[in-house]
């Protein structure tokens, strides 16, 4: 299949690692910001392959890692009324709350539903005119626009009882967070090359300048991965702090203009919480002033949550990049894809699940132990 077969060539991974090794002659600390890249690093090994100069540190791009315990909790208890139908993607489903999930809720009889597009919510919420409908609207740019685009529809139509709760982030401040923290580490960034292609790369040359690091937009196969990391060090070693397209298959400099316009219709900037990071301002979006009546948070006026975070989770840390995985106490003891602590366990794109699915439990194989590619 195109884009597949020839992106996880094992002679060109080979001959990627050999210039990288080649070019790397210090200590550098790298930081990918997609829970997808993450998954592909760990599920091939890249960073066993790496030489040593050469660290890869997780960053916070997992969406469903990062939503907020105080928004899962909201989600939980509007989920959990009578006269509600509530619909998720499936993997905020097992997303623990303070004291339950959306499994337990529809256990309890919650009427709880997991849809494959925000379309279908809307559908759901025409075919039953005398429910609630609530959509789980979270992720960073990359979903945003269908979300969007979805509240405008129901405007359109007139679908009076949709609504969706939203919990949308953008990267761009997540990294200067990231650079403005005493512990930060990171001298290079390999960028989400899904969030560039909706929003282009407009925002990240005066976050390259003002903190001296490159950043390089960077594809999810293993082969996109080793060239954002070439690229990346080849920079560092030369003393430059650029922002590099490695992904121009898929992203153009100014973006999708159609879908950024959606975006500023409906949406509006504002300070989010990121879970077990905190505030970042300006680090998300939340519904303008015109599409308001389709806010669940003030539909069903779900203030005074209460929080509860696990003692023994260490996900923030984990998001931080501050730990890898198995470097937490819980880590697959206590906390597993099937009983989890925290976001990072349980999601599709999560560094913990990544570890504990590909048997990243603390044994690192040597590189003559690893493939370059599966």
């Amino acid at each position: 299949m195109k884009y597949l077969e020839e992106f996880q060539n094992p002679e060109l991974a080979r001959r990627l690692l050999d210039e990288i090794r080649a070019t790397a002659t210090r200590p550098w600390a790298l930081m990918e910001v997609c829970g997808g890249q993450t998954h592909t690093i760990i599920r091939h090994g890249i960073d066993q392959l790496l030489p040593d100069q050469v660290e890869l540190i997780h960053g916070p791009g997992c969406p469903v890692c990062v939503t907020p315990l105080e928004v899962i909790d909201k989600a939980l208890e509007i989920a959990a009324r009578p006269d509600v139908i509530f619909c998720s993607f499936g993997d905020m489903l097992r997303v623990p709350g303070s004291d339950r999930d959306l499994f337990q809720v529809r256990g309890q009889g919650g009427d709880v539903r997991v849809v494959y597009s925000p379309l279908d919510a809307l559908k759901i919420a025409q075919q039953n005119p005398q429910r609630e409908v609530v959509f789980f609207g979270i992720g960073f740019e990359t979903t945003a626009p269908p979300n969007a685009m979805t509240v405008h529809q129901a405007r359109k139509l007139g679908i009076r009882n949709f609504s969706m709760l939203v919990s949308h982030v953008r990267v761009p401040p997540a990294i200067e967070a990231i650079m403005t923290s005493p512990s930060c580490r990171v001298q290079a960034f390999l960028a989400a090359g899904h969030v560039c292609s909706v929003m282009g790369m407009g925002e990240y040359p005066e976050l390259a300048d003002r903190f001296r690091v490159p950043i390089v937009v960077t594809g999810f196969e293993p082969l996109d991965i080793l060239e954002g990391i070439r690229r990346t060090v080849r920079q560092l070693e030369r003393g430059e702090h650029t922002v590099d397209n490695a992904y121009p298959r898929a992203v153009r400099s100014e973006g999708n203009p159609a879908a950024q316009a959606m975006l500023a219709d409906v949406f509006e900037v504002t300070d989010r919480a990121w879970r077990g990071i905190g505030t970042i301002p300006a680090s998300g979006w939340r519904l303008s002033e015109r599409y308001r009546d389709y806010d669940a948070e003030h539909r069903f006026s779900v203030d005074g949550i209460t929080t509860r975070e696990p003692a023994a989770c260490r996900s923030g840390e984990v998001l931080q990049g501050l730990i890898k995985p198995h470097e937490c106490e819980a880590f697959g003891t206590i906390c597993t894809p099937r009983s989890p602590l925290g976001a990072t366990m349980v999601s599709s794109e999560g560094a913990c699940a990544a570890y504990y699915l590909y048997r990243r439990l603390g044994i690192t194989p040597t590189p003559q132990e690893a493939s370059p590619v599966a």
